[in-house]
């Protein structure tokens, strides 16, 4: 991995107080990955440095985010970038410049959180509190965990690197661990940042809530029912803080940001643009529509009985043709939600259902139904259950990147996406990557 210096705004999270401060744009300032951090004032720069690696244009800005949703079975691509394809066509090859470009943007983020973790611990500038020290490395632990849980997902094991890059080469000749070690890194960085963080509200930032939204998915992730249950419930138990708003469109329509449905959002500004808007938006809006709700999924969204008020993302152009309008700000100022109260409540459902809690897991599906706008599941099994909750993400999440990871964690990629090859389940490691590593080992069938 490159040693390069980025460009970040004090603003990009603007969030060290409250939403209502994301216009107070400040200059932006250099930081690089080695980060010299000696007080407060540069501890603080470098845990942004962290949140901004986090939002950059290959991670969750864009790039990371478009694996989610085009191999799923919503999504349409429009332009002619046959790589683009490969995630619609289920067959991603290893030279394909977005898995190259998002693996390295996930590196850089976990590189600059060891920086962070590393040299936090070591400053005596009595303006850095204790209380702030342990925020700070907890943030980063979060995030860190969230990288590697990203990984872990997209490409199994992976190399797990938790100390600071001083040189381009000094990570080279590290083996992968399995994807069990991967998952196991996270739990790890999840365990210890829980207590170093505060049990606060904040939408923008990791506290100990948004750590306890990540365990419910990565819990859900490993089949362990009760746990995902037991972190979803903090959240969603939770409703002085947390609440499905209505109707559906309230948490990101007429410019909104930072809702009672957020449990964790990325913040930009003006200044600090998600270049996802531009992807979504037609021509006639300043986009490219480079890619676009698929028919299957328009016909899903605009029927009043299964998608209810989610009709809300989808619109058409003057073409007639329809586009996807969850990031439609100008300029493109749209947060990217990681997290959201839906979720939690989804994942409970399908945790309840796991454990033949039947009567619980349909209240929570219907709770999201409902927010929708749409009539009470008529499920009664715990199959006919698990089904509605799978079909009610795809729509819940349409624009989101939930739905190729959903039916892979289910086993049920054969039966939906008829992806009959199980080592297509897992992306490849990017080529490039293999070449000037060579103790990375490809993924089987690649």
């Amino acid at each position: 991995m490159k040693l390069i210096k980025y460009t970040i705004s004090i603003g990009l999270i603007g969030l060290l107080t409250s939403c209502q401060n994301y216009l107070d744009v400040k200059p932006l300032e250099s930081i690089s990955d080695a980060q010299t951090i000696y007080d407060k004032t540069s501890s603080e720069t470098a845990i942004r440095g962290v949140y901004s690696a986090l939002a950059s244009t290959n991670y969750y800005g864009t790039t990371f985010q478009s694996i989610g949703y085009l191999s799923g079975d919503n999504i349409q691509w429009t332009g002619s970038q046959s790589q683009v394809q490969e995630f619609i066509n289920k067959k991603v090859n290893a030279d394909n410049s977005t898995i190259a470009s998002a693996w390295t943007a996930i590196y850089v983020t976990i590189n600059r959180a060891n920086n962070v973790i590393a040299k936090v611990p070591t400053v005596t500038d009595p303006a850095l509190t204790t209380d702030l020290k342990n925020q700070i490395l907890g943030e980063a632990y979060f995030i860190r965990a969230l990288a590697y849980f990203d990984l872990a997902r997209t490409w199994g094991g992976v190399p797990l690197i938790t100390k600071p890059t001083a040189s381009p080469t000094e990570n080279r000749g590290i083996a992968r661990s399995t994807q069990a070690e991967t998952y196991a890194q996270v739990l790890a960085d999840l365990t210890t940042a829980e207590p170093l963080l505060s049990a606060t509200t904040n939408r923008y930032r990791a506290t100990r809530k948004t750590v306890w939204a990540l365990r419910a998915r990565y819990h859900l992730y490993q089949k362990e029912w009760d746990k995902a249950e037991e972190y979803a419930t903090k959240l969603i138990s939770d409703n002085a803080s947390y609440q499905l708003v209505k109707p559906y469109s309230a948490f990101f329509a007429n410019d909104a940001r930072g809702t009672a449905e957020s449990v964790f959002e990325i913040f930009y500004s003006a200044n600090e643009t998600n270049t996802h808007r531009n992807q979504w938006q037609p021509q006639t809006n300043g986009g490219t529509r480079q890619w676009a709700p698929n028919d299957a999924l328009v016909a899903l969204l605009n029927d009043p009985k299964v998608g209810g008020g989610r009709s809300a993302l989808v619109a058409k152009d003057n073409q007639n043709r329809w586009y996807g309008n969850l990031y439609y700000r100008t300029p493109a100022a749209d947060p990217t939600y990681v997290i959201r109260i839906a979720e939690l409540y989804l994942i409970r459902a399908e945790a309840e259902a796991n454990q033949n809690k039947l009567t619980a897991a349909l209240a929570d599906l219907n709770a999201i139904r409902s927010r929708a706008g749409i009539d009470a599941s008529t499920a009664q099994t715990k199959e006919q259950i698990l089904l509605g909750i799978e079909n009610e993400r795809r729509l819940e999440f349409a624009l989101e990147p939930h739905r190729w990871f959903d039916v892979v964690r289910t086993g049920r990629a054969a039966t939906v996406f008829n992806v009959t090859d199980n080592n297509r389940l897992l992306l490849p490691l990017p080529a490039g990557e293999l070449l000037i590593d060579k103790a990375l080992v490809q993924n089987t069938g690649y």
